[in-house]
């Protein structure tokens, strides 16, 4: 059975973090893929404002375009209707009926999760990868006694990571990545007319920024 990771978000712009995380997760759960898909905006931050989705798509293609395994998917940059989260779970699962499917968060978006629409099941139609972040403390208070239930830490049980799922989809928390880059603070480093941002990005990022002037 394949094993294919999505990373679904705004990637506003995509940093050094984000390919870790491609990197890292490609090795630990050894998946066959690990696909990135740009949201054309995230439903649930409706009050953000966030780039171009053309811009945010031709940065991810630029950063992974020597590295096989990673890609970047256009499914939700092409539908007439932005999909929600749950929506597109549902749609790769059903294209992907033979394949183990992963959806990776961050330790942010886990602790926003319960704001995200039909949430519980997002967490239930596939297998899920929080990556937690480096001094960031995860709670699962805020979940049900359901959905606790299929929470495996790697973190203390690092060999189950091995165990693909028969039936029930499991919520795998990892620290297997212990880089902190913040996308929020790349774009306030760059409105400073900071130049310390470039190295928190790809140098083909970087080169697009400034061709760009994004972020100004």
């Amino acid at each position: 059975m394949k094993k294919i990771a999505f990373y679904g978000g705004s990637f506003d712009p995509l940093h050094n973090g984000h390919l870790t995380i491609a990197q890292e997760l490609l090795e630990v759960f050894e998946l066959d893929k690990f696909v990135f898909i740009p949201a054309f905006h995230a439903p649930h931050k409706k009050d953000k404002k966030t780039t171009s989705a053309f811009h945010r798509f031709a940065m991810l293609c630029l950063a992974t375009s020597e590295a096989p395994p990673i890609e970047v998917s256009k499914l939700e940059l092409e539908l007439p209707e932005k999909p929600y989260t749950v929506e597109t779970l549902a749609r790769l699962k059903n294209e992907l009926s033979e394949t183990a499917i992963f959806f990776v968060m961050g330790a942010d978006s886990w602790a926003d999760i319960t704001t995200w629409r039909e949430w519980e099941k997002v967490l239930t139609l596939v297998n899920i990868i929080v990556v937690t972040r480096p001094d960031y403390e995860i709670g699962f208070a805020h979940v049900t006694d359901e959905i606790r239930a299929r929470i495996v830490d790697l973190r203390q049980n690092p060999a189950e990571k091995s165990e693909i799922p028969r039936q029930e989809s499991k919520i795998y928390i990892t620290d297997a990545v212990q880089i902190d880059v913040s996308a929020t603070e790349i774009r306030q480093k760059i409105r400073e007319k900071s130049t310390a941002w470039r190295a928190d990005v790809p140098a083909a990022v970087a080169k697009y920024i400034e061709k760009y002037e994004l972020y100004i």
